[in-house]
């Protein structure tokens, strides 16, 4: 079988810009979480990511049309972004990994997912949409404007559907009930219908047969334009709320990270967005050493990318009792009150072993011997005892590793009761000599990228002989957790044990990977 290697990384966190600061600031037990105030003055601490796309632009000036990078900050969301600078930063830890990329043609693929997908924009864009379909309604309901509605006030006859007066409702839901009362009438305005009569002759303009097309579609953009002005200027209405819906939610779907970091290294093979909650990084993982010793690709792009926290999230989170609300650090294996929302990228370039070190590219980290993967069928978020251990157990096997040779384990830990279910878990297969850390206390809970966030710390520590601290204090140490399980990494550094590693992750609707690495022999 073809063993893989990871040839290039980076990373966007919470304080770690890229993948040098994420390292450094490895080192230090100390939280990277910050007061979120999202919803004004709250209680919730976040993992706000640290990101500049300026960072990139003489990569991007170097290599693309000036207007590139403008069209990037204008029409790509944040996590394309941070998905786009994680890639830049993964081709510097070895020179020629670009171009590489670029000869191997079909046989680089892309796989870069999300946890979330794009909510920024889709809020933006959304909240666009209500505000101007508002004021469309508002506009067209108003009496002077909508002659069915003065006829209505001299008859007051019944009419099938209409909602009350916003007058005669309580004023905690009287927005609703503007809402509902101007919506009605607007789609009952002879004058809307006769505005609507007009730009449907503006808009049935074509592109005539004969002639030159190109220039011929500029004339007709053109024309219709100008008689859309014009029929705004006459009725003296807002723009129509379809006008209100930016382009933009249909450029940042949850396969855009991946088809733009295609583009923008010219990697031409297949592409597409690995999702599966939590456990993202990790089903990609998965897919990338699959189509690597099965021999569809000599390299994998992979990655996931999640949007910084938002009201929405942190408010869902919060809804669904996973979240922690006390203003206060949340550490996995203490106190179990709740997570903390983060967001960011990590993207790994994987590559045939055998193919890469025969053309001079030194591997980092550690090597992925293998990922186990299964599903709870069970409950959409507390995990199950059988999915998660079978998926360690698969891991283990598909390597050909025992339960001995594992040195050290990384734990999901949400820093919710599900953490002494998942030490408990990994008991069951696992002996006690093994070495556990859960790193959420430190950069909080990215839904794709946490994984590999914890994943790469991993990795980094091994390359360095070690495993980095974490915030958790011994003292903290949950005492029912203390008796399943004795040895963890507290807030100081240990020596990486001997033997392999161990990464679960437990996702939302009981998705579960189970990533299993080795170090690489010493030089």
């Amino acid at each position: 079988m073809r063993r893989v290697g990871i040839f290039g990384w980076g990373v966007v966190a919470p304080r770690s810009r890229n993948i040098e600061a994420f390292e450094r600031n490895l080192s230090s037990s100390e939280s990277w979480l910050s007061p979120f105030n999202g919803f004004g003055p709250d209680n919730f601490l976040v993992g706000m990511p640290e990101f500049d796309l300026a960072d990139y632009k003489p990569w991007i000036d170097a290599r693309f049309p000036g207007s590139r990078f403008s069209q990037l900050e204008r029409k790509m969301g944040q996590p394309t972004q941070y998905a786009i600078g994680a890639f830049i930063q993964s081709l510097a830890q070895n020179p020629g990994l670009e171009q590489e990329l670029q000869a191997l043609g079909p046989r680089a693929h892309v796989y870069v997912g999300t946890g979330l997908g794009d909510l920024p924009t889709i809020r933006s864009i959304s909240l666009d949409l209500y505000r101007a379909q508002r004021r469309w309604d508002r506009f067209w309901a108003a009496p002077e404007r909508n002659s069915a509605l003065r006829q209505w006030r001299e008859t007051q006859e019944p009419l099938p559907g209409l909602p009350p007066e916003p007058s005669t409702v309580d004023e905690a839901t009287r927005d609703e009930a503007e809402d509902a009362w101007w919506h009605f009438w607007a789609g009952r305005s002879p004058e809307l219908r006769e505005y609507l009569d007009e730009l449907r002759e503006i808009e049935a303009i074509g592109v005539p047969d004969d002639g030159d097309v190109e220039s011929a579609k500029l004339a007709v953009i053109k024309e219709k334009r100008t008689r859309n002005a014009r029929l705004q200027k006459k009725w003296m209405s807002p723009e129509p709320p379809w006008n209100a819906v930016s382009s933009n939610v249909l450029w940042n779907i949850h396969n855009t990270p991946a088809s733009q970091i295609s583009m923008m290294g010219r990697i031409t093979g297949m592409t597409f967005a690995p999702v599966a909650a939590c456990s993202s990084f990790g089903y990609g993982l998965r897919l990338a050493l699959n189509a690597i010793q099965l021999g569809q690709a000599k390299a994998v792009v992979m990655g996931m990318t999640d949007p910084p926290p938002m009201p929405l999230t942190v408010g869902g989170f919060y809804n669904a009792r996973v979240i922690s609300a006390d203003a206060a650090l949340s550490k996995p294996l203490t106190a179990l009150r709740g997570t903390h929302i983060a967001g960011g990228s990590v993207v790994w370039v994987l590559g045939d072993l055998e193919h890469f070190t025969a053309r001079g590219f030194k591997p980092l980290g550690m090597e992925p011997v293998t990922v186990g993967v299964t599903a709870d069928a069970d409950h959409i978020i507390t995990p199950s005892k059988e999915g998660p251990t079978l998926a360690i157990r698969e891991a283990l096997g598909a390597a050909g590793i025992a339960p001995e040779d594992v040195g050290s384990w990384d734990l999901h830990a949400t820093a919710t009761p599900g953490d002494f279910l998942e030490v408990q878990n990994l008991r069951d297969v696992l002996p006690e000599q093994v070495l556990i850390t859960a790193r959420k206390g430190t950069f909080g809970h990215g839904m794709s990228a946490g994984g590999g966030w914890e994943l790469t710390a991993q990795y980094l520590g091994y390359g360095q002989g070690k495993v980095f601290p974490t915030p958790l204090k011994e003292a903290e140490l949950n005492k029912q957790i203390s008796r399943v399980h004795g040895r963890f990494v507290f807030d100081e550094a240990v020596p990486a044990p001997a033997g392999c590693a161990g990464k679960l992750s437990m996702g939302v609707g009981g998705i579960n990977a189970c990533v299993i690495s080795r170090p690489w022999p010493k030089e």
